[in-house]
């Protein structure tokens, strides 16, 4: 497996994947770096999965160029390089008739990882007690346990987490997030699909947000958000109607305590607000995940982006 920090450990150049006359993929262009936590967020039917196969080598780009560990995932010399890759698909199936530890077990066995994993894994998701109990008897959330239990064998470089906190309760949740930043810090890249987007906006270091088959926006939140221009929320108490009197702030007002102003402006207003006397309590909030998802998901991104084309063409 070749790998070096200053290496991508995925990369996808110019990737495209047609299935006869529907295209699942185009235009994609990817660089994930050891210890990065890629959201890759998108409706269904979106391409999410599609990009997954091709990084894990199941199916092959119709266009452009995929590498994982450098090595083309779909030839001889990625065998090696797959044990150092966990995966969780969205439908989680394992053999109903084994015991939650056989199965990790057997699968402990294909990837060549310590035996010693099952048991601190079982113990890990919360399946200690039900370990020695046939996987037909599991719950869906405790099905997606396993699955989690599974993707994490051998301690993986790269990890594809398609929809993991599917059927997970809250604390189960929250118990999967610390194991993915554990495994950002030892030096892993991680790809996590996911329809619930609150909660994880903390856990990842860059988004790319994907329609149609096609990337409508990627980077970090701070430079999505700066692209889209959404406003910061500011809220205050104390002033008690002071912000509607002051001409700096009428622009802003949405309420007599609220505010909304450009990322621009954040730090400046900011400090113009706690310089008044009155003030006893200030939020500052700037657009969350959610808001980001919805307005490159809405088109106005591209429809403004267009707009301040033609306008830089004209001049």
């Amino acid at each position: 497996m070749k790998n070096n920090a200053d290496q991508p450990v995925v990369t996808m150049h110019n990737v495209a994947k047609h299935y006869d006359k529907v295209t699942a993929l185009k235009n994609v262009n990817l660089n994930l770096f050891a210890g990065e936590v890629l959201g890759l967020f998108g409706h269904n039917g979106a391409g999410k999965t599609t990009m997954m196969k091709l990084i894990l080598g199941i199916i092959k780009s119709t266009h452009g160029e995929v590498k994982v560990f450098d090595t083309d995932p779909m030839s001889a010399q990625a065998f090696e390089s797959r044990k150092h890759i966990g995966y969780l698909p969205e439908n989680v199936s394992f053999y109903d008739h084994l015991t939650g530890k056989e199965v990790l077990t057997y699968f402990a066995r294909l990837k060549q990882a310590p035996k010693s994993q099952v048991v601190e894994l079982l113990e890990q998701v919360g399946l200690t007690h039900a370990m020695k109990r046939p996987v037909k008897t599991y719950s869906k959330g405790m099905r997606q346990r396993l699955g989690l239990a599974q993707a994490f064998l051998g301690t993986p470089k790269l990890l594809l987490l398609d929809e993991p906190t599917v059927g997970l309760d809250p604390i189960a949740t929250q118990e999967f997030y610390q194991s993915v930043d554990k495994l950002k810090v030892s030096g892993a890249s991680i790809i996590l699909c996911s329809h619930v987007l609150p909660g994880v906006e903390q856990h990842i270091d860059k988004a790319m947000i994907i329609s149609s088959g096609q990337p409508l926006a990627q980077g970090s939140l701070v430079e999505l958000r700066e692209r889209a221009q959404l406003p910061v929320n500011i809220k205050t108490k104390g002033l008690n109607g002071a912000l509607v009197a002051d001409e700096r702030f009428v622009d802003f007002l949405v309420k007599a305590n609220h505010l909304q102003v450009p990322e621009s402006q954040k730090l400046t207003i900011t400090r113009q607000l706690l310089d008044m006397e009155s003030i006893t309590d200030i939020q500052v909030e700037p657009a969350d995940l959610e808001q980001v998802y919805q307005y490159y998901l809405s088109g106005k991104f591209n429809a403004s982006h267009k707009a301040h084309t033609l306008t830089q063409e004209q001049k």
